[in-house]
């Protein structure tokens, strides 16, 4: 798999990529990432991207011309199956859709700064905008690296146990049970019982009801919040 990472910030992305499940995925061959300048597409002598928006409204857009010509540039050498803006208002990003992405071949992140970017990049070239959560960030830069993290560990050979990655909170509309280690008693704080049983059905049957009781749980906590 490839992505491709536009942003006005490319140093923010040094050390991320660079450690556990990411930099074993690149050293496997199992994914490309590459960041790009958008600096380097600019017509502007300065290098600039940005300029102030019309109507008079505070902050600055990035503007179209080094957007456009950096997607054009990469359109030219492969097809895309996602050019993806990171937007706070663009669609809620799941593990449904990190999985949908996991399964695609070249996908373009296209990260957002100060006050935004020009409408026409929208009109023209993004086919799916996704957000991180209801919050403004001051970049499109770290959303990218969360979306970058979730699809790669998605990825086939990427982790040592093959089934770690359809146990995770979500695969299955549920939220993971609690999980337990050595020592069996913490402070008085016991492993439960079931778990040292050996009986792998009565297991897997307190792991489900317990993964339905923490979702119960998240679900009522999240409708309180709203209300």
């Amino acid at each position: 798999m490839r992505i491709d990472i536009l942003t006005v910030f490319p140093e923010m992305f040094i050390g991320p990529f660079d450690y556990s499940i990411i930099k074993r995925a690149k050293d496997k061959g199992l994914i490309d990432i590459y960041i790009h300048n958008l600096r380097d597409f600019s017509n502007d002598r300065h290098r600039r991207v940005d300029d102030y928006p019309y109507g008079g409204e505070a902050g600055m857009v990035l503007k179209v011309e080094p957007i456009a010509n950096a997607i054009e540039f990469l359109n030219k050498q492969r097809s895309y199956d996602e050019i993806i803006f990171l937007t706070p208002d663009g669609t809620p990003f799941t593990q449904s859709i990190a999985n949908k992405l996991s399964l695609m071949n070249n996908i373009i992140l296209l990260c957002g700064h100060y006050k935004g970017i020009d409408e026409r990049v929208r009109e023209l070239f993004i086919t799916m905008e996704l957000s991180i959560g209801d919050y403004v960030l001051s970049g499109g830069e770290l959303p990218a690296m969360v979306v970058v993290d979730a699809i790669t560990r998605l990825l086939p050979g990427v982790l040592g146990d093959e089934q770690s990655a359809l146990s995770d909170s979500f695969q299955d509309g549920l939220i993971s049970p609690p999980v337990y280690t050595r020592p069996a008693n913490f402070r008085g704080h016991k492993v439960p019982d079931i778990l040292r049983s050996g009986d792998h059905n009565a297991i897997e049957e307190w792991k489900l009801q317990q993964s339905i009781k923490r979702t119960q749980i998240r679900e009522n906590k999240k409708n309180n919040n709203e209300l």
